[in-house]
């Protein structure tokens, strides 16, 4: 299985992220020895400043980074031995992995930066946690996630203003803001990206003028980069990114989008993730194969899977001590 998932991560990634339109191409990110295991709890706040330095720049190039979320060790190889320069997680592919759904309360915090942590040390590239709506409603759940999350040498990591509850599906203009400042306040480094998240759009409240307005609200209390998933179009994503002065994070592959990394960029977009599409994309051609097998009595999602020696070509010889 693992032949079929790397061969779904190749084709998901491998020149048009999104739309039709041949765009970005991160350079390539040589893979060196691993990085030692680390606790996480001890990890010294200098450990990884040279990657946190390097991942604030690349914020700053003149295409949007590309970051693709990573949900295991494995992944996160892939991922950079195609050439990608950064990575992030994503709750979802983990919690799928899991068995579990992509909700609210699914993953602890333990689980989440346990997972985050193994992808940090699976490959020398910044990453960028899910950090979901930081484990817990209050600003000190959000600051005790963050320093956690720079423990274990994260470059950086996303708080959503989602509750969890679906009848006050977002939490209060003023309560959100206060969790972001107690979020930017708790940082071990300067460097450690801080994304505030801004969730109207998935959660039924299409209302532009407020999402923009904690976006700036974010950014105003020191939030590094914003971020407001769903928004419906490009001339959306553009007024986002001409209300603020951070860089604006946008998630692609929740539908189909005809917009491309090149169109993005051009918007004003300065970082795009996957999100949890490559992961459904995996378990999308997994499901494709099964189904092949228990209806047809074929194998012919062998001749798409990638090659045994294709797919060790990413991997480590050893397991990290």
């Amino acid at each position: 299985m693992l032949t079929l998932l790397a061969r779904s991560m190749f084709e998901a990634t491998r020149i048009k992220p999104i739309g039709g339109v041949a765009a970005h191409t991160c350079a390539a990110a040589p893979l060196h020895h691993p990085l030692p295991r680390k606790e996480r709890t001890i990890m010294p706040p200098d450990q990884h400043a040279s990657r946190r330095t390097l991942f604030r720049q690349m914020h700053r190039g003149p295409q949007a980074l590309v970051m693709p979320n990573a949900w295991d060790a494995g992944t996160a190889r892939i991922l950079a031995g195609l050439g990608f320069s950064a990575l992030a997680t994503t709750s979802a592919g983990l919690a799928f992995s899991m068995g579990l759904r992509d909700s609210s309360g699914s993953l602890s915090r333990e689980q989440v930066l346990d997972n985050a942590r193994s992808i940090v040390e699976a490959t020398e590239l910044p990453v960028s946690a899910d950090l979901e709506n930081g484990f817990g409603a209050s600003p000190d759940a959000c600051a005790q996630t963050v320093k956690e999350a720079g423990a274990i040498g994260l470059c950086g990591g996303a708080i959503e203003d989602a509750t969890g509850d679906p009848d006050t599906p977002i939490y209060g203009f003023d309560h959100a803001v206060d969790r972001i400042a107690a979020a930017v306040a708790a940082k071990t480094s300067p460097d450690f990206l801080v994304t505030a998240r801004a969730e109207n759009f998935l959660y039924g409240r299409p209302d532009l003028d407020d999402t923009i307005r904690r976006l700036q609200a974010f950014e105003a209390v020191g939030a590094d980069v914003v971020y407001a998933p769903g928004l419906p179009d490009l001339e959306s994503i553009r007024r986002v990114c001409q209300s603020v002065s951070v860089p604006v994070n946008v998630v692609v592959g929740l539908t189909a989008g005809t917009a491309s990394v090149a169109d993005l960029s051009a918007a004003g977009v300065r970082r795009i993730s996957t999100g949890g599409s490559l992961a459904r994309a995996a378990l999308g051609e997994m499901v494709r194969a099964a189904t092949e097998l228990r209806t047809e009595g074929t194998y012919g999602y062998a001749e798409r899977a990638i090659s045994d020696a294709d797919a060790a070509r990413h991997m480590r010889i050893k397991p990290a001590s």
